[in-house]
């Protein structure tokens, strides 16, 4: 027991070394480990760094023994693009996630920054990711696919000159970013060499071998690579990841503090103090709540600006809108008012045909009552044929009169009004003829 508190508070950092009666088993650790990781998995993340054309692709393909199909790049992009592509490898019971990122148009930019800074902007982006998966509350790092970048092949032509001034602004911009190893010479392309096929490279001076250590460090790479992965790993986790996680967190606000609670400055690599997303200040003495009250402030201020825009906005709009529908209501204003002078000249028309239609209405029955008043005053002594003829004329100039007077009233005179007028000439006619006309004869 006071073994275990011994152990437990440390004093001066020395801790005392006992050694065990029996077995307990703690041993099994390592195996355990091996077990927990080739259940989980491994992953690697590559960056090819190179010009288009320049053999990224046939040195991956050298180095992990497989035929990555990459599609063919150009040289006529506005920009450089980085392509991202993950395969699964199995060897023996080792499971590997390896992802290879592949810079494509990258030197065929006039400006020189613009064909490394997409490369630097990526790294950080990774590294930007991985560190708000951590600052999450609920977080899930056990899954989590870590896309940071393990190691950077970069990728020098073969012109026989020296460096150029890319290749030296690329290699200063990654040198605190991630691994650099040294550059190698990779092949597919098979040749019979004595009697025996070996992947090499054919040149006008000579055949270089890509499995002879003599000819090319391919070999090396990948005994470098593949011994050395979890160290890469841990290289990029413990000191790239770390440095760039330091000075985000300076940024946010946070500080680490000594035992006698005084600030403790952290140093940041001018690359990162340089940058523009990641800013470090040495003077830096805010506090997380300060950090926080100035990033509450500033949304406030930003939220108010907004509300501000989208109030004018409404208000315009609104505006536009009553402009839109006063102009509408004068329209309708306006047809209204011709649709009332139509109105209004349709009932004139009525009134005067209704006063043309009244007049010769009145006129008919004056007709009529004279009409009436010559056939009471007929003599009676009169011929029967002579009162005839004279009934028939009579008839007939009646009837001659009463259809001037329909052809006239043809739109206007109803059926009970032309029914009333034949019965009218029936009963003119039964007292012209009051008997049987053939028998009167």
């Amino acid at each position: 027991m006071a073994a275990s508190d011994a152990g437990r508070h440390p004093q001066n950092d020395d801790y005392r070394t006992l050694s065990l009666s029996a077995h307990v088993g703690f041993d099994s650790l390592p195996d355990q480990l091996i077990k927990k990781s080739i259940k989980q998995g491994f992953s690697f993340n590559v960056l090819c760094i190179g010009e288009t054309g320049i053999g990224k692709s046939a040195l991956i393909n050298s180095l992990f023994n497989s035929n990555f199909e990459d599609p063919p790049s150009t040289h006529f992009l506005p920009s450089v693009q980085l392509r991202t592509q993950t395969y699964e490898l199995q060897e023996s019971d080792v499971l590997l996630k390896l992802t290879i990122v592949n810079t494509v148009g990258f030197g065929d930019q006039m400006n020189k920054r613009d064909s490394y800074q997409p490369v630097v902007d990526y790294i950080d982006a990774q590294f930007e990711a991985y560190l708000q998966e951590e600052l999450k509350i609920i977080r899930s790092l056990f899954s989590y696919h870590d896309t940071r970048i393990h190691v950077c092949l970069y990728f020098i032509s073969p012109t026989g000159r020296s460096l150029k001034t890319l290749d030296l602004l690329t290699m200063r911009g990654l040198d605190s970013k991630g691994n650099l190893p040294f550059a190698v010479v990779g092949s597919m392309e098979k040749i019979n060499i004595g009697n025996k096929m070996v992947r090499a490279r054919q040149y006008p001076w000579g055949i270089v071998k890509v499995e002879n250590e003599s000819h090319c460090d391919t070999v090396k790479l990948r005994k470098m690579l593949c011994t050395n992965m979890e160290d890469l790993r841990e290289k990029t986790h413990a000191q790239h990841y770390e440095l760039y996680r330091r000075c985000r967190l300076e940024e946010m606000g946070f500080r680490d503090i000594d035992p006698e609670t005084k600030p403790v400055r952290l140093p940041c690599f001018q690359s990162y103090a340089d940058r523009e997303t990641v800013r470090h200040s040495y003077a830096s003495s805010e506090s997380l709540q300060e950090a926080c009250e100035a990033e509450r402030h500033k949304f406030y201020l930003e939220l108010q600006r907004k509300e501000e825009e989208i109030k004018k906005r409404f208000v315009q709009r609104v505006k536009e809108k009553a402009a839109m529908l006063k102009e509408a209501e004068q329209k309708v204003q306006t047809k209204f008012e011709c649709l009332m002078l139509i109105h209004q000249e349709e009932e004139l028309k009525l009134e005067e045909k209704k006063k043309v239609l009244e007049d010769e209405i009145a006129e008919f029955i004056e007709k009529k009552a004279t009409a009436e008043l010559l056939q009471s005053q007929a003599p009676v002594s009169t011929p029967i044929v002579n009162l005839k003829r004279q009934g028939l004329q009579k008839n007939q100039d009646f009837q001659l009169e009463l259809q001037c007077f329909d052809v006239r009233d043809e739109g206007t005179m109803n059926v009970q009004e032309q029914s009333e007028r034949e019965s009218e000439e029936e009963e003119l006619e039964r007292e012209i003829h009051p008997g049987n006309s053939r028998n009167s004869i």
